[in-house]
């Protein structure tokens, strides 16, 4: 066996070792980043569980002054319970929903002078708009997770990847324009 043999033994060995340690980076990094969107995606939910817990309890506030509609209360109800196994585009459905909600208890609580000057109705309108923050951020990373994600997806050489595992693109969490801006919530 020659130098060039030995050479060429070792260049080969050597390309082959780095594809194969390419591939398997690529493929943790997928299953990374796939991770990292579903924990934000449950950090979302528990935002919005959140929010909608402070609009029930609002709308206990708002029960005291006024005669408010009880299919409210069932509908917050309602998506509480259709959150835990919710997607991404199922989220925005229900972001408008409680949004629709929130906006028609504001309008409640604009109409009662009294209610406007009830500290637990401010408390938990601060809350509420804590919460607004939250769920923005957490929507943020999530986006920002899932354009890595389909980012590799769609470069070479982690395409190359990508379609020999069959990894798919991952959807990204968006909220429609009206429900893109907190609801202003003011006394």
């Amino acid at each position: 066996m020659d130098i060039v043999s030995i050479i060429l033994i070792v260049v080969v060995v050597l390309v082959v070792i780095g594809v194969v340690a390419f591939s398997i980076s690529a493929y943790n990094r997928f299953f990374s980043l796939k991770n990292s969107a579903e924990a934000t995606i449950g950090q979302v939910k528990v935002a919005m569980k959140k929010r909608l817990d402070m609009i029930e309890q609002l709308l206990g506030a708002v029960k005291s002054y006024a005669a408010f509609e009880k299919e409210t209360l069932t509908g917050v109800t309602g998506m509480r319970a259709r959150i835990g196994s919710a997607g991404p585009a199922d989220l925005s459905e229900l972001e408008r929903e409680s949004r629709s909600v929130l906006g028609r208890l504001i309008a409640v609580a604009e109409n009662y002078p009294d209610l406007k000057t009830s500290q637990t109705v401010n408390d938990l309108m601060s809350a509420v708009r804590e919460v607004e923050n939250e769920i923005a951020r957490h929507r943020y990373t999530y986006n920002n997770i899932a354009q890595q994600y389909n980012t590799m997806i769609d470069t070479i050489p982690s395409k190359l990847i990508a379609r020999m595992m069959g990894f798919t693109k991952i959807e990204y969490l968006e909220f429609g324009e009206e429900t893109e801006r907190v609801p202003t919530i003011a006394f």
